[in-house]
């Protein structure tokens, strides 16, 4: 038993702690299917890569597979999560503040699987793990794609989320009777207090990481995008689009894998009170305006291939659009157009629908993974340049059962958070009536060293994150050269990080008592 006989009296606690027969059951499934897939991954790393489908470019393969395509769809659902999190802050959305919590989650889910993703597309992970922190240069798009998308906006991802959940672990560790637990709710919640300036400070906080948090996630995504959109030498790639497009898609899947969890949440844990159709609503017309936005970009995309591209561009287009990969286009086209009426004809009665906003956030998740497929493989196999023979991809068993195997081990991580954690943050995080009911008035020299330590955090972070950056840039040497100072790029994500950890350092730093 987690919480003490309160519980009987407080439905917010339902769900925490209990363990029934049906999670048990979902939990040996999913462990199953996790379990297969490390079987397929100890397959490729024991043989090597030629059990996956993915063979050279220009003898009949693609060398980016079903690996690369979930990296991208990975960190796409991530976009939503955190963006929307931020936005409730940012703008009081009330009728999302439910679903802060749970789309946080996703996003440290959805990015962790993301680069598990990006380990099993290596032959030789380790060295890679060893090789991009050394030399990963500022002029590339890997560089962003590993500083800020993996590093960056994973940690602050982190920050954002724990500091959200101080507030919730105080009120845990005071009703818990699991020492274990209490310790785990006590070091969440360390310094928290449950006073009022603790939560104008984490107000301030929020608001303040929030601003900082959206364009990182723009740069982050688009920078995922001109890895494909800069090369102008592959046709299909080389697109002004690939950015924004990039962006668009991510909100689209993530929005709807909100959708799906928050949907989930409600059903299972009888919380009809707290998520609210009206939520559902908000989410269904932000989902139904960025697809809107994203097929004017398909048609957009498509007319300039067909009109009057160049030959190996119209090439991977009719490839495309009536040929190899016709069948995945127009499905995704049909799935993104389904999901728009859907959502369309419910804003139009002026109805809600959860059924069928489940069913649109399912058909832009399906459509998300096939437009990265027509993305990745197309112009691997058919947007040669040099009069190489067209090739094929087909993911063998261990590509998909990897891929699985990281959705299954996401799925269970999901699931144990929701049994130790509410995953809709309390009624009783207002400090109206705060867990401990401590009343500290904080003094001005408390709020002065707060902000000194605060500053000087931040200005150290800022500083290293500069320093690294030129380092990584090759200031002083040839680009083309190693770095003056070896693992200048980790430099520049220590510097990154710590930024980040000044909002931390904020929160948590102690008050005098007068």
């Amino acid at each position: 038993m987690l919480i003490t006989k309160e519980e009987n009296a407080n439905q917010e606690f339902r769900g925490i702690g209990k363990i029934g027969p049906a999670w048990i059951f979902t939990m040996l499934c999913l462990f199953a299917v996790f379990a297969f897939g490390v079987f397929g991954y100890s397959r490729q790393v024991v043989i090597g890569e030629t059990v996956t489908g993915m063979r050279t470019i220009g003898v009949g393969g693609a060398v980016w597979g079903l690996y690369i395509v979930f990296v991208v769809f990975f960190i796409g659902v991530s976009f939503a999560g955190i963006s929307i999190s931020a936005l409730i802050r940012l703008f009081g959305i009330s009728y999302l503040k439910p679903l802060a919590r749970m789309a946080e989650l996703l996003t440290i889910i959805a990015l962790s699987l993301g680069a598990c993703c990006i380990l099993a597309d290596l032959g030789r992970p380790l060295q890679g793990l060893m090789n991009l922190p050394r030399y990963a240069r500022v002029m590339s798009p890997f560089f962003g794609t590993f500083t800020l998308v993996i590093s960056g906006y994973l940690f602050a991802s982190v920050v954002y989320f724990y500091l959200s959940g101080r507030a919730d672990a105080a009120t845990l560790a005071a009703r818990t009777n699991s020492k274990l637990l209490r310790l785990f709710y006590k070091l969440w919640a360390f310094g928290f207090k449950g006073t009022p300036d603790d939560y104008n400070r984490h107000s301030n906080s929020s608001f303040w990481l929030s601003i900082f948090i959206l364009p990182l996630l723009i740069t982050a995504h688009s920078t995922l995008g001109f890895i494909f959109g800069i090369q102008s030498s592959r046709p299909g790639w080389y697109s002004a689009l690939q950015a924004p497009g990039f962006v668009i898609m991510a909100a689209i899947s993530g929005t709807g894998f909100i959708i799906i969890i928050a949907y989930a949440v409600r059903k299972l844990l009888h919380l009809q009170e707290e998520i609210t159709h009206k939520s559902f609503k908000w989410l269904g017309i932000l989902m139904m305006i960025l697809t809107v936005i994203y097929m004017y970009f398909m048609i957009v995309e498509e007319l300039t291939a067909h009109y009057a591209a160049p030959e190996a561009e119209l090439e991977v287009a009719h490839q495309v659009t009536r040929g190899a990969f016709a069948g995945l286009f127009w499905t995704t086209v049909a799935c993104l157009a389904m999901a728009f009426l859907i959502l369309f004809i419910q804003y139009i009665k002026g109805k809600t629908i959860l059924g069928l906003h489940v069913l649109a956030g399912v058909l832009v998740n399906i459509a998300a993974v096939f437009k990265r497929f027509i993305i990745v493989v197309p112009s691997q196999t058919h947007g040669t340049l040099l009069p190489y023979r067209h090739g094929s991809y087909v993911p063998t068993w261990v590509e998909i059962s990897v891929v699985l195997g990281l959705v299954a081990g996401g799925s269970m991580a999901y699931l144990v958070f929701v049994k130790i954690f509410p995953i809709v943050p309390l009624k009783s995080g207002g400090h109206d009536d705060g867990p401990l009911g401590v009343d500290l008035k904080e003094s001005r020299f408390s709020h002065m060293r707060r902000l000194t330590a605060f500053g000087l955090t931040l200005l150290i972070g800022v500083s290293v994150a500069v320093i690294g950056f030129l380092l990584s840039a090759r200031i002083g040497t040839k680009a083309y050269l190693d770095p003056i100072v070896p693992f200048s790029p980790v430099i520049f994500i220590t510097g990154v990080m710590t930024s980040f950890i000044s909002a931390i350092v904020y929160e948590i730093v102690p008050v005098s008592k007068k």
